[in-house]
C-alpha cells in the first residue's frame, strides 16, 4: 500500500495545513501518513483527525533537528506520546532558542537597511520558526532590492537564503539543534521508533555513525526520499538489512509549486512510496 512518512504543514515549513494535507494524502491513494512538522507536534490532533474521517492511519510524528557530537543530524520520531511533559519541555526549549536566534539574524538584516516588520514577522508562527516563511516575508518586502543584487527576476528560495541567510557578512540563521542524547532519554519514557532522516540529502551520513545511533538505540533508516539517488537507496538498504534497522519513506512534502515554469510541481507528481519495498516498515505503520 501507498504509505508517507514525512510531510509538513503550516505549523512549521509547510504551505497547507494539516487538514489540507490529510486531503491530499486521501487524494493521491495514501494509506498511512505521518505529519512530522520540525520541532513541533501543534498539528497533530488536526491531522488525526481528518485522517481518521478519511480512513487513513495516521503515524503520530515529528522531525527533530539533532546533534551528535559536532554532527547535525535530522530524526525522525514516530508512535510516541504526543502529550508528555518531558517532550513539550524539550520543544518549547528548542522553540524559543530558535526564535532568539531568528530575531537576532532579522535584526542584523534591518541595521543594514533591509525593510522587515520583525515583531510581527515572528507572531505568524507560534511554534517553530522556519526560514522558508521568513524569507517570504523578507523578499515580500524587499524585492526590487533583492532582484537588483542578484541581477535577476525570477529568483528561488534557496537562492535568498544562499545570499541572505547563510552569509555571514549579511546575517546567519542557525537551527534550533537538540542533543541526541537527551532525545534518547526522553524516547525511553515516552516510546516510539527513532528513524535517522534523509541520511544522503546533503552528505552521505558514514557508517560508523549510523553504527553508533544503533547502539544508541536508533530503529530504522529513511530508505525513499525524493533527496536520495538510486546510489544511496542501495547503501541505505544495505546498511538497514546489516544492522536490522527498519526502513522507512517519505515525500518530505511542504507546497505545490505555484511558478508557471515549474512543470513538476511535487515530489508527489514523479515519487511514490510502496509499503512492501520497506522492510520492518510495519514497525512504525502498524
Amino acid at each position: 500500500m501507498l504509505i508517507d512518512l514525512q510531510l509538513h504543514s503550516t505549523c512549521s515549513d509547510g504551505y497547507l495545513t494539516p487538514s489540507e494535507v490529510a486531503k491530499i494524502c486521501q487524494e493521491r491513494g495514501v494509506k498511512a501518513a505521518s505529519l512530522t512538522d520540525h520541532n513541533t507536534v501543534s498539528g497533530q490532533e488536526e491531522f488525526a483527525r481528518v485522517c481518521k474521517e478519511l480512513n487513513i492511519k495516521a503515524v503520530p510524528g515529528i522531525e527533530l533537528y539533532a546533534t551528535l557530537g559536532h554532527k547535525h543530524l535530522n530524526l525522525l520520531w514516530y508512535n510516541f506520546d504526543i502529550n508528555d511533559p518531558g517532550l513539550h519541555e524539550l520543544l518549547r526549549d528548542s522553540q524559543n532558542r530558535r526564535r532568539m536566534g531568528v530575531r537576532r539574524a532579522l535584526e542584523r538584516l534591518v541595521k543594514k537597511g533591509y525593510i522587515l516588520d520583525i515583531d510581527a514577522l515572528l507572531d505568524k508562527q507560534n511554534h517553530y520558526i522556519p526560514i522558508n516563511h521568513v524569507v517570504d516575508s523578507f523578499y515580500k518586502l524587499n524585492k526590487g532590492r533583492v532582484q537588483r543584487e542578484l541581477g535577476k527576476k525570477n529568483i528561488l528560495q534557496t537562492e535568498i537564503i544562499r545570499n541572505y541567510f547563510r552569509k555571514t557578512e549579511k546575517t546567519r540563521m542557525h537551527e534550533s539543534y537538540i542533543s541526541i542524547e537527551r532525545i534518547f532519554r526522553i524516547r525511553q519514557k515516552i516510546g516510539g521508533q527513532l528513524v535517522l532522516a534523509h541520511p544522503c540529502l546533503f552528505h552521505w551520513v558514514e557508517e560508523k555513525t549510523i553504527r553508533q545511533l544503533k547502539t544508541m538505540g536508533l530503529d530504522g533508516l529513511e530508505v525513499l526520499s525524493p533527496h536520495h539517488s538510486w546510489e544511496a537507496v542501495s547503501y541505505l538498504q544495505a546498511m538497514a538489512s546489516e544492522l536490522k534497522l527498519a526502513m522507512t519513506g517519505g515525500s518530505d512534502f511542504h507546497l505545490f509549486e505555484k511558478q508557471p515554469w515549474y512543470n513538476i510541481k511535487s515530489s508527489w507528481n514523479y515519487f511514490e512510496i510502496e509499503s512492501k519495498l520497506l522492510k520492518g516498515v510495519e514497525k512504525v505503520i502498524s
